[in-house]
């Protein structure tokens, strides 16, 4: 049981970050400009 919860952090994580890396490039190109 304890398994299968690691698994869904590592998931929640990584999603997480493509998140955060979306709003970085938005803020290069405003910067950028």
């Amino acid at each position: 049981m304890g398994s299968v919860v690691k698994k869904r952090r590592k998931r929640m994580a990584k999603k997480k970050h493509r998140k955060l890396l979306k709003k970085t490039r938005i803020q290069r190109r405003r910067q950028g400009k």
